[in-house]
């Protein structure tokens, strides 16, 4: 089976070349681009399976090159690549149809799940009605949560947290992740909030129970897993 192909859009010469050498140790096939340019040529060339795409490039910039290619193909997994103060343009590439980003510095680990993540093939998780892990269930539409025969009552702040957590399973999520999409991208109070709401969340789910989902990634975040402690 051909292994997914990976356009790396990014003009700083060290970084793309970590991320080609680690994204073909993972057996992708990779082709890097140093500019919006060279990239937009590329992707009128040949289908890719996934964009990697930083905002801040020579020639074309990177949301430019976004709007360009989403005219006319909207099917491609675009991941951008963002400075961490870079808010408007993260609010304004996920508008132009970007599928997710990071931001720089990221944790390649966190970078590859992402990627996978997107190359997995559609399924009935586009018209999803809920969400669940081992015996804890998450209904979203009447917003029920139950682990087991016992229902769990949340807050607002905590059930989105857990819809994040339950969304990405098996992927772990920095503090600065679940802040932009619990808390939103304006943001400004502390990111501990995060570890606070965890904490709270652990103690509805997983408290009195011999698994534990919630897990705790030293230094980096958090995830969901159904292999508990």
């Amino acid at each position: 089976m051909e292994q997914p192909s990976i356009l790396i859009v990014e003009d700083e010469t060290k970084l793309s070349r970590v991320l080609e050498l680690e994204l073909q140790y993972e057996s992708y096939q990779t082709k890097v681009a140093p500019d919006g340019v060279e990239a937009l040529r590329l992707i009128q060339e040949r289908q890719w399976d996934l964009v990697l795409l930083d905002i801040m490039l020579p020639k074309l910039s990177g949301l430019e090159l976004l709007r360009r290619v989403r005219k006319k193909d909207d099917i491609t997994p675009i991941i951008l690549l963002t400075a961490r103060d870079q808010v408007h343009d993260k609010v304004s590439g996920l508008d132009l149809g970007a599928n997710d980003y990071v931001t720089k510095p990221f944790q390649l680990e966190e970078l590859l799940a992402r990627i996978r993540v997107h190359l997995r093939k559609p399924s009935q998780n586009n018209n999803e009605d809920h969400l669940s892990i081992g015996d804890l269930y998450l209904d979203l539409n009447t917003r029920e949560v139950r682990r087991g025969n016992k229902s769990i009552d949340l807050t607002p702040r905590e059930y989105d947290l857990l819809v994040c957590l339950l969304r990405n399973k098996n992927i772990v999520l920095t503090r600065d992740r679940l802040i932009e999409v619990v808390w939103g991208y304006d943001y400004s109070g502390e990111t501990n909030v995060v570890d606070v709401y965890v904490r709270y969340l652990r103690q509805k789910v997983d408290k009195g129970f011999d698994k534990a989902y919630i897990q705790t990634v030293r230094g980096v975040g958090y995830t969901i897993k159904d292999k508990g402690k």
